[in-house]
């Protein structure tokens, strides 16, 4: 996940107190280095330190030369735009911006005894260029090993969208062309397209044949028809979706936007008529649009990005402390594990799909006989839980360790490592297997618009009770609805209470 601007005025602002420490720290040694060379008989040199050994004042006495001069250069690199994407950030704009917030924060600070007109506040003018110096430094070393890793990044293809086509053969021939030639593969990449028409592989062949002229690039991939759009979007890794809008039989267009929007994915709407007719006077303006295309934009309500950052530090920090803290209970489990059921690996295995279809191993203790997925068949009339998921109270299946580790959800701690990777969080709806996902309804998919976690609302409030698929689903939605970090953390707490009271399996 990018770093939410915000976060780097954090970071300016550590630079700045570190170079600030080390100012104070070698304005001595660097005081020394001068004398040494003899420059220091040269007027202007000489002004630098009019007293002939450097003396510090005491921290917090210089502390307001710190404040100053950081509130002075986050302002100006805010107002400079030195807090846009990296990728973005040419080496000229790097270059200059340190050096020159570095010297308007030395400014600032300058003026003050100045304009308060108070000759007892004693400045060091050798801490106060050293300071400038190393500050200028820092924030333009620190930017360009960011740009750096950001365009080797986009560079390896880690940031580009995969797009989904929709529309007429000959508006899909059109779109594909766009891309080839003023799109780069390294932000956008087209998936595929869907068919609109039944029979749309007449229509597509001559499409083609009218467009060999042009040497048009390859057509895209058909993966089917726009009616398993929402189908699509959970199986594959679609982030946007451009529908083109025919001038006539369009009807599909309304199916289109309600998938796009029960699932969360960003959806433009070119009109054909602006990509294929043609106009003597009138021009189209797109200046703000990403692609440059005349379309109306319908964008899913987005989490507070700042928010998301905070949440996924929270997961990596917590699931991180929490795979070393707990150790010794993990091997303890293994321990029991091999001891009472030997043949049985300690982990299970579960391949499961996260957000927006994409699919990933998980990880939990094992808590079955080695035949339980043989067996599930022959214990389906036992089920307790509508819908696709499968649930006994008292499952035959389950090991005596098992049903223990089930009891307080001791079974659960392996999947720290999928938070740790970044596959799940802490809170978040509960992960679906490929052939649960197959019966979903389709209002249950929007639950794979975010990240799964490990527990969440169904969890707090007594999984056990819970014997409709449809509650459990509702939950999630109302999670996704009104999610806030604050939610999160209440849950984190409520689960850790229905952990130890043994109420939440």
């Amino acid at each position: 996940m990018m770093i939410p601007r915000r976060f780097y005025w954090f970071f300016d602002a550590s630079v700045l107190v570190i170079a600030f420490l080390g100012a104070d720290l070698l304005a001595p040694e660097i005081q020394k280095l001068i004398a040494s060379t003899g420059i220091l008989q040269l007027s202007y040199i000489a002004a630098l330190s009019p007293q002939p050994e450097y003396v510090p004042e005491p921290i917090r006495d210089q502390l307001w030369i710190l404040v100053i001069a950081t509130l002075t250069m986050i302002v100006f690199l805010e107002i400079a735009g030195n807090y846009g994407k990296w990728v973005h950030q040419s080496i000229t704009r790097i270059l200059l911006s340190g050096p020159v917030a570095s010297l308007l924060g030395l400014s600032i600070v300058s003026l003050v005894p100045f304009a308060l007109h108070n000759p007892s506040i004693r400045l060091s003018r050798l801490l106060l260029f050293s300071f400038a110096i190393a500050s200028a430094i820092g924030l333009t070393g620190y930017r360009l090993a960011l740009r750096t890793y950001y365009r080797r990044r986009q560079a390896a293809g880690y940031y580009a969208k995969n797009i989904l086509l929709v529309g007429l053969p000959s508006s899909v021939t059109w779109m594909s062309q766009y891309f080839a030639e003023n799109v780069s593969s390294k932000q956008y990449k087209i998936l595929g397209c869907l068919q609109v028409q039944e029979r749309q592989s007449i229509a597509l062949a001559a499409a083609q044949a009218a467009n060999s002229h042009h040497c048009a690039p390859s057509y895209p991939k058909v993966l089917g028809h726009v009616s398993k759009l929402g189908d699509l979007l959970i199986s594959k890794p679609v982030h946007e979706v451009i529908a083109i809008q025919p001038t006539t039989d369009g009807d599909w267009v309304s199916q289109v936007i309600r998938d796009c929007d029960n699932l969360g994915i960003l959806l433009r709407i070119v009109p054909e008529a602006l990509l294929l007719g043609e106009t003597v006077r009138l021009r189209t303006l797109f200046p703000f649009q990403a692609l440059h295309l005349p379309a109306v934009v319908l964008t899913p309500p987005h989490w507070d990005s700042d928010a998301l950052f905070i949440k996924r530090l929270v997961d990596f920090v917590v699931s991180g402390v929490g795979l070393i803290l707990l150790s010794p209970i993990f091997l303890l489990i293994a321990a029991a594990i091999k001891i009472t059921t030997p043949r049985l690996p300690v982990l299970y295995k579960w391949r499961v799909v996260g957000r927006s279809g994409m699919e990933f191993t998980g990880y939990k203790f094992t808590t079955m006989e080695a035949d339980a997925d043989e067996r599930r068949q022959e214990l389906i009339e036992r089920n307790e839980m509508t819908g696709p998921v499968f649930k006994i109270k008292n499952d035959p299946r389950v090991t005596p360790v098992g049903r223990l580790l089930r009891k307080y959800s001791l079974n659960e701690l392996p999947q720290l490592w999928s938070v740790f990777k970044g596959d799940m969080s802490l809170v978040g709806p509960r992960p679906a297997f490929r052939h649960e996902l197959e019966r979903y309804a389709f209002w249950h998919k929007r639950k794979l618009s975010v990240k799964p976690g490990i527990t969440c609302l169904w969890q707090v409030r007594g999984r056990n009770k819970i014997n409709h698929f449809d509650d459990w689903v509702g939950m999630d939605l109302e999670y996704i609805d009104n999610w806030s970090l604050w939610l999160d953390f209440k849950i984190l707490f409520r689960t850790v209470w229905a952990v130890l009271a043994g109420t939440g399996s």
